[in-house]
């Protein structure tokens, strides 16, 4: 014996329950509009159907068909082999922003989100949840910045693993992007100098303790934070511009760089693959402009309005003073001194040093020519090559 199966919905099942009772003369056909809250009017065409059809009669008739605002079966075949093919790793937020920008496509994100689901093209999962107390945004631009290196693929399998320099500012959550082989002091400097010439000189940087910004003396010894002798060279330059270093004791406490980090490794490594960019030339080449779009698109508002950043250095001498690599050495007899196996000859000047005096070469981070320097007197020297002179 068959028997086939009709789907109803609980308001459906109610209004079946009411006819009932009217035809079996328990109610009036007024009193039961009132229980399905219909008009009068409508009760009528409820009732008719209900004789006609049974239960069915009061199926809602759009049941099982398409949408008249819906996407047709082309089009979603359309977006979907399109994501098969041009964004298969893409989240569908991104996707859809893309198919937007190089395709002139538009398709709600939720609406490729159920599409992907129903092609088992993008999963749904649940992230284990850890109690945390939340740490409150720094109320001024400015106030402080985060800094990490992620070493991550960026540009796949078309060029050599790189580093992603990140800088963000902790109130905003503006960033500030440059790409290197390493995680290195030249890396850092290089970030900081851009931010610096950019927005001015942040209140402080808070950074993991990597050697490349704190030393283990420095970490572990309060009584020794004011200390010249146990600063990084990055240090060096931060307390030249007057910024407080912050060491930070957990990957938790740098959330706000990590989660940028996670965002970038989705979406920059796509966007470096759409434009086929394979070396960290180009890629630093783009990395602005795709910084100031990445920021119109997730950067907030502070909470004051006040800017906390200082004015940057003014001046080539100041800047390079700020951002410059420094070597120490001692004068020799005969006013020579030697750094890498290059001899320079401090020429004879007015307060010149004498032997056994310690002077100290500036290389500035511009690239610009090294320079030796006594205090605050710029030396005049001659570099010798690699050979030792000879005694007069």
């Amino acid at each position: 014996m068959s028997q086939e199966t009709l789907k109803m919905s609980e308001r459906e099942r109610r209004r079946a329950e009411v006819m009932r009772r009217h035809l079996r003369g328990e109610i009036l056909l007024k009193e039961a509009a009132w229980e399905m809250n219909v008009s009068d009017r409508h009760a009528r065409r409820i009732k008719k159907r209900f004789r006609q059809k049974g239960d069915e009669g009061l199926v809602h008739r759009g049941r099982d068909m398409p949408s008249n605002n819906g996407h047709s079966a082309e089009f979603r075949k359309k977006i979907i082999n399109l994501y098969k093919d041009k964004y298969p790793d893409f989240g569908p937020t991104l996707a859809c922003e893309k198919m937007m920008e190089l395709n002139v496509i538009k398709v709600a994100k939720e609406t490729l989100r159920r599409w992907l689901i129903a092609e088992s093209l993008w999963r749904v999962g649940e992230k284990e949840r850890v109690h945390r107390r939340k740490r409150k945004r720094r109320e001024r631009f400015g106030d402080m910045l985060q800094i990490d290196g992620s070493d991550h693929a960026w540009l796949e399998d078309r060029g050599q693993k790189a580093t992603l320099m990140v800088m963000i500012d902790d109130a905003t959550g503006r960033i500030m992007l440059h790409m290197a082989r390493e995680e290195t002091t030249d890396a850092a400097m290089a970030l900081l100098e851009k931010w610096v010439r950019k927005h001015g000189v942040p209140d402080s940087i808070y950074a993991d303790r990597r050697m490349v910004y704190f030393t283990e003396d420095y970490v572990h010894d309060k009584t020794r934070r004011k200390d010249p002798a146990v600063f990084t060279r990055f240090m060096h330059t931060t307390d030249r511009l007057g910024i407080d270093m912050i060491p930070a004791y957990s990957a938790q406490a740098k959330g706000r760089v990590e989660r940028a980090n996670r965002t970038l490794q989705d979406r920059l490594v796509k966007e470096l693959r759409l434009l086929g960019i394979n070396t960290i030339e180009a890629a630093n080449a783009m990395l602005d402009s795709y910084a100031e779009k990445h920021n119109g698109e997730f950067a907030l508002a502070p909470l004051r309005p006040a800017n906390a950043h200082r004015t940057a250095p003014k001046g080539r001498r100041q800047r390079e003073y700020c951002f410059c690599y420094e070597e120490t050495r001692k004068v020799q007899k005969d006013n020579t001194v030697v750094l890498k196996n290059e001899y320079w000859q401090i020429l004879k000047q007015k307060n010149g040093p004498r032997p056994g005096d310690t002077v100290v070469q500036r290389s500035p981070l511009s690239g610009a020519e090294p320079y030796w320097v006594f205090g605050d007197q710029r030396l005049k020297t001659k570099s010798l090559g690699c050979e030792r002179p000879k005694a007069a």
